[in-house]
């Protein structure tokens, strides 16, 4: 499944790439080369960085959930105790 990105996102990453090609590698490129190394980014890239990204959210609620035991813990049968 390609990322899909919101149309006002899209617009501002073909003009950082265009930004980006300018200053970095000395190259001025239009829309249709920005819009080129964009979707080549999502379809080779983004699904890396997603994975990695919805694995570190995995583990940060494992964390969390693990956490909870300690926390919301009550002692049982404690009544005779007092």
């Amino acid at each position: 499944m390609p990322i899909e990105l919101p149309k006002e996102t899209r617009l501002r990453l073909l003009e950082s790439i265009k930004r980006f090609s300018s200053e970095h590698l000395e190259q001025e490129i239009g829309d249709l080369k920005a819009t080129l190394v964009l979707d080549f980014c999502l379809q080779e890239i983004g699904p890396s960085v997603y994975n990695q990204a919805v694995g570190d959210a995995q583990r940060h609620l494992v964390d969390r959930v693990e956490e909870m035991g300690g926390a919301v813990h009550q002692q049982e049968f404690a009544y005779w105790r007092r």
